[in-house]
């Protein structure tokens, strides 16, 4: 064999085994996977719907007395359904009701919505109020000739005369009162002015000085607002004595006029 064709067949023999050796290396080569694709993009969730929120929830005043009322006020939001008790019923969001509780009472605002329910409580006391004072107890209505005989007094004069002093002034205008009272009380009732004497002096003397005697008590009467046509006078000189005894303090006990009632 020639050195030529033993040169072709180690070439031959080489590229032989470098073929086997690329085989073998391009065999033995793991697959690479292919990448995963890639995630889908979702929507995020909507947000849960918001919870009803009882903002205010008042009543005013909080105390009242039987017959009074009370002001109910609230605020409300995302609430669909709002209502109170105690007969008040569906209301609006925010508003005012006016209640009048006989009694103290509790109302409850309730709302309820998509996002869950609420509620709320006030209370309205109603208190009862104190009964009036008794009436004062009724006076014992006296009688117009009642009151002449107690209340109107006798006034007295010095010996052998018809001037008013100063006591009997006095007198006269605590009787001018009463007289005035009784008579806008009863239209009928009229007064006697009796004149009075001790018993010196003649019975016509006497006579006369106690006709003077109840006149000036008459003129005195009506300058303090009597009326003159309910004054009457009489002279009983010394003919009706309160004191038979002869002192001076008897004689000045009979020297008066008296006040009687009578007929218009």
């Amino acid at each position: 064999m020639s050195r030529t064709l033993k040169f072709r067949i180690l070439q031959f023999s080489t590229l032989l085994m470098l073929l086997a050796l690329v085989f073998s290396a391009t065999g033995c080569k793991k697959k690479t996977p292919p990448p995963p694709p890639p995630p889908v993009q979702q929507a995020p969730p909507p947000p849960p719907p918001s919870k009803p929120t009882i903002n205010s929830f008042t009543a005013e005043p909080t105390s009242i007395e039987q017959g009074q009322s009370s002001t109910l006020r609230w605020s409300v939001s995302n609430a669909t359904d709002i209502t109170i008790d105690q007969g008040v019923g569906a209301v609006q969001s925010e508003g005012t009701r006016a209640v009048q509780p006989n009694a103290t009472t509790t109302y409850t605002l309730a709302v309820r919505g998509p996002g869950g329910t609420d509620s709320r409580s006030v209370t309205v006391e109603v208190t009862t109020p104190p009964p009036p004072p008794p009436p004062p107890p009724a006076e014992n209505k006296r009688s117009a000739i009642e009151m002449i005989n107690q209340d109107v007094k006798d006034i007295y004069f010095d010996y052998n005369k018809n001037d008013i002093r100063g006591d009997a002034q006095a007198t006269l205008q605590t009787d001018a009162d009463v007289l005035k009272k009784v008579f806008a009380d009863d239209p009928n009732i009229a007064v006697l002015i009796e004149g009075n004497c001790d018993e010196r002096g003649s019975a016509e003397y006497n006579l006369a000085l106690g006709d003077r005697r109840a006149q000036s008590a008459k003129d005195y009467l009506v300058q303090l607002g009597v009326a003159a046509d309910r004054l009457k006078t009489v002279s009983y000189g010394k003919e009706k004595p309160v004191c038979t005894e002869a002192t001076e303090d008897c004689y000045q006990r009979n020297r008066h006029d008296h006040f009687a009632p009578a007929q218009k």
